[in-house]
């Protein structure tokens, strides 16, 4: 399929409450499966929420026996995979017949650690794969493990070579280059980032990449927070305003963004768009110059 509506989500989790803002999820994706969107891309850690501001009780050389219970509670919430929760997804997927990209926690049962995670459902498939974040940003490895290269793929689909990085790993031009050198076309990078600097990173990844770019950040305030978690954010109350957006093959904004309130932004993309994009730029092909660089992903497990 070269023609097909792909949409970005902007949209605030109900935080700490997983079954409610799954709930949430399944209204918009039942929303935008009836306007024709084939893709739909949710932001970074959309379930159970990006734990903006906590500091779960630790400084260097000291953790709190309150930061272990926060961590505890956000450990409860988040989404393993292939568990009930995921299965849901999977099933949204098939009923929708769209392809769902969620930003979640993650949670690993056997290694007892949390990962930034990006998980793929197909309408044929279900859940087909998962990406962990590379590099936790800042305090993020706090709470977050590291990801390896195992799950550094791009995935070919009914719709093109989809696949992505999250926020911060964007900035690592080897993690994109190892994207270009399987072909991707739809470059899907969920966020927790809100600012204005943004914008100009994904318009040059779509330059460089020669993808169509999809950008999701959530829309959040100190205020959503429930009650007993309020407290302990150390934010503003604007302290997520979005900013998400599309951009062309040629770094050009198509929509977006979006800022100062909830919604999916749509577009119709065509593949074609991207093959003519790279007629004078491909950063894996005649651009790529193998005669002067060396360039290899490590296989891990």
């Amino acid at each position: 399929m070269k023609r097909f509506k792909v949409g970005v989500v902007q949209s605030t989790p109900v935080f700490f409450d997983l079954e409610a803002t799954l709930e949430k999820t399944e209204a918009i994706v039942a929303e935008e499966a009836a306007e024709g969107v084939s893709l739909l891309l949710f932001p970074e850690s959309y379930l159970p929420g990006y734990p903006r501001g906590f500091d779960f009780g630790a400084v260097i050389g000291r953790r709190t026996q309150e930061g272990r219970k926060t961590w505890q509670a956000y450990w409860d919430n988040s989404v393993a995979v292939n568990d009930g929760h995921c299965e849901r997804l999977a099933a949204m997927a098939k009923k929708y017949e769209m392809f769902i990209v969620m930003g979640v926690t993650e949670r690993d049962e056997q290694a007892s650690a949390l990962y930034c995670s990006l998980l793929y459902f197909s309408p044929a498939d279900g859940f087909v794969g998962c990406h962990r974040k590379l590099k936790p940003t800042g305090s993020e490895r706090l709470i977050w493990g590291e990801g390896s290269a195992s799950d550094l793929k791009v995935y070919p689909t009914a719709l093109g070579k989809i696949g992505g990085l999250i926020c911060w790993e964007n900035l690592m031009p080897l993690a994109r280059m190892a994207l270009y050198q399987q072909g991707i076309q739809i470059y899907l990078a969920p966020t927790a980032d809100a600012r204005t600097t943004w914008l100009p990173i994904l318009q040059h990844i779509a330059q460089e990449s020669r993808c169509f770019v999809l950008g999701a950040n959530q829309y959040f305030r100190k205020s959503d927070y429930p009650n007993e978690w309020r407290e302990l954010a150390q934010v503003e109350e604007d302290c997520c305003l979005g900013g998400s957006v599309i951009v062309s093959p040629l770094g050009e904004v198509i929509t977006g963004p979006l800022w100062n309130k909830e919604g999916v932004l749509t577009t119709t993309v065509d593949l074609d768009e991207v093959i003519q994009s790279r007629y004078d730029f491909s950063a894996a092909g005649h651009y790529h110059r193998p005669d002067v660089f060396d360039f290899k992903v490590r296989s891990m497990r």
